[in-house]
């Protein structure tokens, strides 16, 4: 981590970070990246270029040991796959992956037989088991060769050995890629709180795959940073809000399915202090697991679970919100200008223009 990230620069956010201000603040998370960047120039599909790739979070790690998890959706043109039995089990049973909008089905295969492979399954009965890998998209074939399919199992697979705890990288890296926030370079971020000893001491951590948004909307810290950058915009030019962006709320509070969900129906109020709205064209989607409460999962026997009051709930709600907002502004603070497929090029937001225009709304941090 030595790209300057937003508080670098100087940005306030609301809140008290943990210690690496990222998803692995969570004792136990793990991420992992596979990024894939080849080829220049006009488009030939199968051949490039490539801006693609694939992030994976580990949420204990490589043992088998479900945690509870809820989703939310603020608007539905996206995918992630599983939350079907999510919803109806409560558990998230496996590694989540993020990825580009055609290779959610090669990585989800993948993660089938790295689960299989590294006996991270709970099978029926010998050598009889079935996984529903959760696997959640943005698209970026603004940038990316998207019909070449060049993300392949081998990346899913990279990016699951690969995952450590510790900094996460962001901007241009994994499933990040190719994408683009309010018209500029977008990609991966990630953020934390931590609560006061007052409400409980827990953390809260989010990582986001941001892909969406028009410079008009952009807002930062309260002031209205795309209306005063028109320019710097990608060069092939619609400012339609076609993104998407997938939000990864973590925390190690004892929260049951039906809270998580919750949790995850905060992630808005984020996404919508930097000026995203949920566009038509917008896959919004959203899933919180709880680290607490090892053991929970069992095919057989009843197990005694710790669950947080539903009234000790407002400062994970208040945090999850906060980390989001700060996550997507990491993402594109992290991100760096990127010339993709026929030239196509998204610029990076100008760190010192940003500053300057903080600076001139009295928002500058000291």
């Amino acid at each position: 981590m030595t790209k300057p990230r937003a508080r670098d620069l100087g940005i306030p956010f609301d809140g008290e970070p943990g210690r690496l201000n990222a998803i692995t603040d969570i004792a136990g998370i793990e991420v992992g990246t596979a990024t894939i960047i080849s080829g220049d120039g006009r488009l030939e599909i199968g051949r490039g270029p490539a801006r693609t790739g694939v992030t994976a979070i580990l949420p204990r790690g490589r043992v088998f040991d479900p945690v509870f998890a809820g989703t939310a959706v603020l608007n539905g043109n996206g995918e992630m796959t599983g939350t079907i039995w999510i919803e109806e089990s409560g558990f998230l049973e496996g590694p989540l992956m993020i990825t580009n909008s055609h290779s959610v089905g090669v990585v989800r295969d993948a993660v089938i037989g790295w689960q299989g492979r590294n006996g991270l399954v709970a099978p029926l009965t010998h050598d009889i088991y079935w996984c529903l890998p959760v696997v959640a998209e943005t698209y970026d074939g603004t940038l990316n060769d998207i019909n070449g399919f060049h993300v392949a199992a081998e990346h899913a697979v990279e990016a699951l050995d690969g995952a450590r705890p510790g900094p996460v990288a962001e901007g241009n890296v994994g499933g990040g890629t190719g994408m683009s926030l309010f018209g500029f370079k977008g990609g991966t971020g990630t953020a934390s709180r931590k609560l006061s000893p007052e409400e409980g001491g827990h953390v809260v951590g989010v990582l986001v795959q941001g892909n969406f948004g028009r410079r008009k909307n952009l807002m930062i810290a309260g002031v209205p940073v795309g209306r005063e950058i028109p320019d710097l915009l990608p060069d092939l030019a619609s400012d339609r809000d076609t993104g998407s962006i997938i939000v990864v709320i973590a925390t190690d509070a004892p929260l049951l399915p039906h809270q998580l969900k919750r949790l995850a129906r905060r992630a808005p109020i984020g996404i919508a202090r930097t000026g995203g709205y949920g566009a038509n064209g917008s896959g919004d989607i959203f899933l919180a697991f709880s680290t607490a409460n090892p053991g929970a999962f069992s095919r057989r026997d009843s197990r005694l679970v710790q669950v947080l009051p539903n009234d000790a709930m407002d400062g994970l709600i208040e945090a999850a919100a906060q980390a989001t907002e700060e996550a997507i502004v990491n993402a594109l603070v992290a991100a760096e200008t990127m010339t993709g497929r026929d030239g196509n090029t998204l610029h990076a937001i100008p760190h010192e223009r940003l500053r300057e225009i903080l600076r001139k709304y009295n928002r500058l941090a000291s």
